[in-house]
């Protein structure tokens, strides 16, 4: 049984990747930067939820190092980059800053975040349509073969 035939994915403009490997460079760079020094030099006890935090974003840092080779195969970073960064300004800042309640973290937060409108603008978006939601999944198993009893992975 062959598998669905997936749909052409869309070309992407040089622009594009070249804007891509930029905000790949700038995440693993800049925010790499800040988050190892804070991971390898700082001493003090940290929380829990710090600890997560500063192990996720120093994990993201890296393998936006692999986005500066591969920036259409590594997209599901900067979706991941994008994501996080809206739902924070739409349901965490923006309730504050309406309910006249910021606080000065929240404005640290906000200034970090607000970025992301570039990338929003530099994103393949029918590349991203094309690939992650007209494209089909993968096998969730081995599909059978012939009446030989042979077994083969589908793609």
């Amino acid at each position: 049984m062959e598998p669905p035939h997936a749909p052409e994915l869309p070309p992407v403009s040089m622009w594009r990747i070249h804007m891509l490997r930029i905000g790949y460079l700038l995440i693993a760079g800049v925010m790499g930067f800040f988050v190892w020094q804070q991971v390898l030099f700082e001493t003090d006890p940290w929380p829990a939820p710090r600890v997560i935090a500063k192990s996720m974003l120093a994990s993201l840092a890296l393998l936006c190092v692999l986005g500066l080779r591969y920036p259409l195969q590594m997209l599901p970073l900067m979706l991941l980059e994008t994501l996080w960064k809206t739902v924070a300004i739409l349901l965490i800042i923006l309730p504050a800053w309406l309910a006249h309640r910021m606080t000065p973290d929240l404005q640290v937060l906000f200034s970090e975040c607000v970025g992301i409108v570039a990338v929003y603008l530099v994103m393949p978006w029918r590349y991203v349509w094309a690939r992650y939601i007209l494209q089909p999944g993968e096998a969730w198993r081995c599909v059978r073969t012939g009446g030989s009893g042979s077994r083969k992975d589908s793609a």
